[in-house]
């Protein structure tokens, strides 16, 4: 199959002309965009006479005037926000009541210390000053979540410069509530209307699916379980939950379809495509995805109107060079890469695998595979610099998932355009797309659930490298018969090595363990040992579905008591992971709490961990050594150090085991405690290892082994090098979950044993 390539370095050269402009100083892009303007004159007007044109010296010249415009609108849009009064307060870091025009869906994030709101929005006045400039806001107030695209709302707020390179003028921290100065737009208020009316046709449908199906049908995955979108993740299926092009696509093909058993022609049948496309646009909200699929359906309809061939590889290379001139910071989206790259990876590598495939298996079954096959290697390069991670079940779940996909959108979409019209007759259209959906969530659970579902890699632009390079040997080497026989010989013996490793190594969770450090990113989750199917749990992390999944390995279904050592994020969001599927029966709190535990543990029994107090879950012992209960409560305006200061710190017995579980204190608490401080065999470094530590306070525990757990990557610099160095001249064994995943405390006949499950 041949592809029409001429757009394709004009496209390119779009792209990486805005994404490598951005954050440098105005006059370098200023002075890039004028040399490729001038390089470009000079390809496109001089050149000799010849009988035919100089195609590559078009095509070179087309491509450099692309990046001299690309890089001016990204020096114009810098300028733009680089001056002015907004980017002044960012500077200066000062407060300042503003005016805003909402222009994103609000998107709840797990913060360090509290669940944070992130709301893109364009500044309109500060200071009685009227200004045009986009802005971000975080925000801690839960009514930031009501606000819609297109309303205009009052903030205060501290202004303070955006990090790394990008077009904001200024990120704002919000205090306090939003004051909506007037509703959305005409179109916005529709849109969200038919997004509402959609939620409640689905309301019926077991929790999954009436959080999975609006999700696929519209982008509203705002009732989705963070566990099922994690088991998503691990499963290649996230591409579901979000409107893309396969979305687009369908419902152009329907459109399509009832304008042909309506009579009307290929003249008339576009425009009416055309107007489903934007009120799609509209409902869906105009994501990167979105928008790459809309304008090359548009292209794709413009030529079906005119009566052109379509070709996809131009309409992407269209689609790509006029989203990244009209908005520059597409070219730093994953999204948008992720969208752009499985969009070519269908259109150049599926055709030709189809065919190889097609002559050893039946045609759909061909089909399916060469296309799920072709979005998958596209994009592995970007997610594994996303996540540091390979999956290797994602092609085979997209294969069993993509029968069902088509019923689910289609019904689904059929199901949004009724609700407003008639919700009854909405129920009984989603009943079908639920089933569906269900197929899909059950693909999704199971894949996730395989040993090996995915295997870690290096993240970032190194990790990219070297798959690409791996790649790139795979396919040098599929070209040669004795190759081939090399690689698969090597492939079998890696089989059967990982397969006897499997074998031979020791069970999970290891026979005789008293305490797991659950990798829960950045964050706190311990599982301490009570019996069988039974542990106390310490903290939950920031996220439920990794806490879950350490629990479901451990085989506990019965937690007889919950410490939440105090009301920070990372300590508490996952709670209802804890509760998934398991009774949990008392839940400790520090003393000092703000309340901010409340929400997670409805229905639960709630008692202060106070001082000096000892629980007992059958040979387990529990003593509390802090926090001191005359220390005032915790107040919303408290700083991260005062509310860590209020944790709750353990020490846990058991014959022949013994740990100080010290949740997030620093050092003014650590110094508090240093008489009170216990010998253990086992340490929880405060703080995920941050530098705040006292020497003198872990030094006392006189802990042969400390487990720190922390997030990959974190931005906080945890574990610091200090505290590392520090506990190895304690001598201390120290352990890291960014490292070896969950780790096991487990009792040996030559005493404690520490083993990772990674």
């Amino acid at each position: 199959m041949t592809h029409d390539l001429r757009l394709l370095a004009p496209a390119l050269a779009t792209w990486l002309a805005a994404a490598a402009t951005m954050g440098l100083p105005e006059p370098l892009i200023y002075g890039l965009a004028a040399t490729a303007a001038t390089a470009s004159l000079y390809l496109l007007t001089t050149h000799r006479p010849q009988p035919r044109p100089d195609v590559r010296r078009l095509v070179a010249g087309a491509a450099l005037a692309c990046a001299a415009a690309s890089a001016c609108g990204v020096a114009l849009r810098t300028t733009a926000v680089g001056t002015g009064p907004v980017r002044e307060l960012a500077r200066a870091g000062q407060f300042a009541t503003a005016e805003a025009v909402v222009t994103g869906d609000p998107q709840p994030k797990p913060g360090n210390g509290r669940p944070m709101i992130i709301v893109r929005a364009r500044a309109e006045v500060v200071r009685r000053t009227g200004v045009r400039v986009p802005v971000l806001l975080i925000a801690a107030d839960p009514r930031w979540l009501r606000p819609i695209p297109s309303q205009r709302v009052r903030l205060r707020g501290r202004f303070v410069p955006p990090r790394g390179p990008g077009l904001l003028a200024a990120v704002v921290i919000v205090r306090g509530p939003p004051t909506v100065l007037g509703p959305p737009s005409a179109i916005q208020r529709a849109a969200e209307h038919v997004r509402a009316r959609l939620r409640t046709a689905v309301a019926r449908l077991p929790p999954d699916r009436r959080a999975v199906l609006p999700g696929m049908v519209v982008g509203d995955t705002s009732r989705l379980d963070p566990e099922l979108a994690e088991e998503f993740r691990i499963a290649g299926l996230t591409h579901l939950l979000v409107v893309s092009g396969a979305n687009l696509a369908i419902v152009i093909g329907a459109v399509l379809g009832l304008c042909r058993l309506a009579g009307l022609g290929r003249r008339r049948a576009p425009p009416v495509a055309v107007l489903a496309v934007c009120a799609f646009v509209v409902v869906a909200r105009p994501e990167p995805s979105v928008l790459r699929a809309t304008v090359m359906g548009l292209i794709g309809l413009l030529a079906l109107f005119t009566g052109r061939q379509r070709q996809g590889l131009p309409a992407l290379a269209a689609a790509v060079l006029l989203l990244v001139l009209i908005d520059p910071e597409l070219a730093r989206s994953y999204g948008f890469a992720l969208s752009a790259l499985a969009t070519a990876g269908l259109l150049v590598l599926a055709p030709p695998w189809h065919e190889r495939l097609a002559r050893r298996m039946p045609g759909p079954l061909a089909a399916a595979l060469a296309v799920a096959a072709a979005a998958q290697v596209a994009v592995a390069p970007v997610l594994v610099m996303l996540s540091g991670e390979i999956g290797v079940v994602s092609v085979f779940a997209n294969l069993l998932a993509a029968p069902a996909v088509a019923p689910a959108t289609l019904l689904g979409a059929l199901a949004t355009v009724t609700a407003p019209l008639s919700l009854p007759l909405a129920r009984v259209i989603v009943w079908p797309a639920g089933l569906a959906v269900g197929w899909i969530i059950w693909v999704a659970r199971t894949a996730a659930s395989l040993p090996y579902a995915t295997i870690p890699w290096t993240s970032g632009a190194l990790g990219a490298t070297t798959l690409l390079l791996g790649a790139g040997a795979a396919a040098l080497a599929l070209r040669s018969h004795l190759l081939r026989l090399i690689a698969a010989a090597a492939m079998t013996g890696v089989l059967v090595g990982v397969i006897a490793l499997r074998v031979v190594a020791p069970s999970w969770p290891p026979p005789g363990w008293q305490m797991v450090a659950c990798d829960v990113g950045q964050g706190d989750a311990l599982a301490l040992s009570a019996g069988p199917g039974q542990a106390v749990v310490v903290d939950t992390g920031p996220e439920p579905a990794p806490v879950d999944r350490c629990l479901h390995r451990l085989g506990v279904t019965d937690v007889p008591l919950l410490v939440l050592t105090h009301p920070h994020a990372d300590h508490i969001n996952g709670v209802s992971g804890v509760r998934h599927g398991r009774t949990v029966r008392e839940v400790l709190i520090t003393p000092r709490t703000s309340g901010r535990e409340a929400r997670h543990t409805s229905g639960l029994r709630i008692d202060p961990a106070e001082t000096g107090g000892q629980w007992r879950v059958g040979d387990l012992t529990l003593s509390v050594l802090a926090p001191l209960t005359a220390a005032p409560a915790l107040s919303p305006e408290d700083d991260g150090t005062t509310i860590n200061n209020a944790s709750v710190v353990l020490v846990a017995r058991r014959p022949g085991f013994s740990a100080l579980l010290a949740g997030d204190v620093e050092l003014e608490a650590q110094r508090a405690l240093e008489a009170s401080v216990p010998h253990v065999q086992v340490l929880k470094v405060p703080h995920h290892g941050s530098r705040s530590q006292d020497p003198a306070f872990l030094a006392a525990a006189q802990a042969s082994i400390a487990l720190i757990s922390v997030g990959a990557h974190n931005d906080y610099g945890h574990p610091s090098a200090a505290t590392l160095d520090l506990l190895r001249h304690l001598r201390t064994q120290t352990h890291r979950t960014d490292k070896e995943g969950d780790i096991a405390i487990a009792r040996t006949r030559s005493g404690l044993a520490t083993i990772p499950r990674h």
